[in-house]
C-alpha cells in the first residue's frame, strides 16, 4: 500500500507554557488540524501509574513526578506524528528542554498571570503548585523565573482572550516559517 504523505510542517511539536495558557486545548486542536497524534504529557503519567497529577505530587512528592516525566519524554520523543502537550515544569528541566529542542518544534503559549489564575482555578485542587495563599502572586513568582526557560521556544504565541481556532492557525502559520527557515 502506497504511503500516504500529507503536507504539514512537522511530524513532532511539543507545547510548552505555563499552567493555564492552554496547551491540553490547543494541543488537541493542533493535531486535529495536521493530523496528528496527541498526547498530554500529564495525562500520560496518570495513565501509566493509575494515580492524578495531584495523588502523586500528595503521595510520592514533587521529585517522584520530575523522574516519571522525565522518562515519559524520553519515551514519547521516540514517537513520530505527535503532537505533545508538556506540563508546566516539564521544559523547564534542562535534560527535557535540550531533548526537546532537538527533537523538533517546541511551540510556547503566553498568557497573562490574571488570566491563568482564571483558567488554572476552574478545577479547584486540581493544581498542587497553587495550594498556596496568594495564587496570583505564585504565578507571577514562577512565571518571571520561568519566561527565559520558555523564551527558549521555537515559536511563540500568546492565547489571552482568543479563540481556540485563532491560536491554533497562528501556530501552524508559525509552524511552516519554522520549517521553511530550517530548510537547507
Amino acid at each position: 500500500m502506497a504511503r500516504l504523505e500529507v503536507p504539514r510542517p512537522a511530524t513532532f511539536v511539543s507545547l510548552t507554557g505555563f499552567m493555564g495558557v492552554g496547551k491540553s486545548r490547543i494541543g488537541r486542536e493542533l493535531a486535529r488540524a495536521l493530523m496528528l497524534h496527541f498526547i498530554d504529557l500529564d495525562r500520560y503519567i496518570e495513565r501509566r501509574t493509575g494515580l492524578s497529577i495531584p495523588d502523586i505530587f500528595r503521595h510520592l512528592g514533587e521529585e517522584a513526578f520530575r523522574r516519571m516525566e522525565k522518562e515519559a519524554v524520553r519515551e514519547l520523543i521516540a514517537k513520530d506524528f505527535l503532537v505533545l502537550s508538556l506540563g508546566g515544569g516539564t521544559f523547564v528541566d534542562p535534560e527535557n528542554r535540550a531533548l526537546l529542542l532537538q527533537r523538533g518544534p517546541v511551540v510556547a503559549l503566553w498568557a497573562s498571570p490574571e488570566t491563568i489564575l482564571e483558567r488554572a482555578t476552574r478545577k479547584p485542587g486540581e493544581r498542587p503548585l497553587l495550594q498556596v495563599e496568594n495564587p496570583l502572586e505564585r504565578i507571577r513568582t514562577l512565571l518571571e523565573a520561568r519566561k527565559p526557560i520558555y523564551q527558549e521556544a521555537h515559536v511563540h504565541v500568546s492565547t489571552d482572550g482568543r479563540k481556540v481556532e485563532e491560536v491554533v492557525e497562528e501556530v501552524v502559520e508559525k509552524l511552516w516559517r519554522y520549517a521553511e527557515a530550517k530548510r537547507p
